[in-house]
């Protein structure tokens, strides 16, 4: 008596493949860069969010804020994350340079309030406020949601006190969004508001994992 194996259309190459599949297209999303969609001189929308600095929570509207000068606003992925935390680190090490320029700096992800609280104390020092964004949909007014995901790409906007935005760089490396973001306020600055003037290069630096 012959016994015929039958090979199941379940095993493991079968299975394997669109895993790979998918492993590569997620890889391409969150490694590669990416362009902020708002152009320089387009209206940046307002928005009310919760926020915390150091640990204390309060309500942050986009609107008071502009009333006091320009905002920094920059969407990150996750906190805690290894370029996350780079990037509070960098933004919390310049604030002197960012309050001499009259410019609020807030950042916003998908993180919830509990750890938002903790980040804003062990990895931004609060030097500045960081808001929750849970459903992405501050993210998704930006332009600046990850495809597939519910997490904020890394994009940092400068906006000026009229609400255009006067610079946009996107790349999920952390390096470059202070250094940009200054030298956008001191170009804006020596040029009296003039959103034209700002002419920072867009292009997203490597990625880091």
């Amino acid at each position: 008596m012959r016994y015929f194996y039958r090979r199941s259309r379940w095993c493991l190459p079968g299975l394997c493949l669109p895993l790979v599949g998918v492993l590569a297209f997620a890889g391409f999303v969150c490694f590669s860069p990416a362009r902020a969609a708002l152009p320089v001189g387009s209206q940046a929308p307002l928005f009310d969010a919760r926020a915390t600095r150091n640990g204390s929570e309060f309500s942050f509207h986009l609107a008071d804020a502009l009333r006091q000068g320009p905002v920094v606003l920059y969407f990150y992925p996750a906190a805690f994350t290894r370029g996350c935390t780079m990037e509070a680190h960098d933004f919390a090490n310049a604030m002197d340079q960012y309050t001499a320029l009259g410019a609020t700096v807030i950042g916003v992800s998908t993180d919830d309030m509990p750890t938002l609280d903790r980040f804003s104390v062990s990895e931004g020092h609060g030097r500045f406020p960081v808001a929750a964004d849970p459903q992405g949909q501050i993210a998704r007014m930006y332009d600046s949601r990850l495809p597939l995901l519910n997490r904020a790409n890394r994009t940092s906007y400068v906006i000026a006190p009229d609400g255009k935005v006067i610079y946009a760089y996107s790349a999920l490396s952390p390096e470059g969004h202070v250094t940009h973001t200054l030298d956008a306020l001191r170009q804006w600055r020596a040029a009296h508001g003039q959103a034209s003037r700002v002419s920072l290069p867009p292009a997203a630096s490597p990625a880091k994992p």
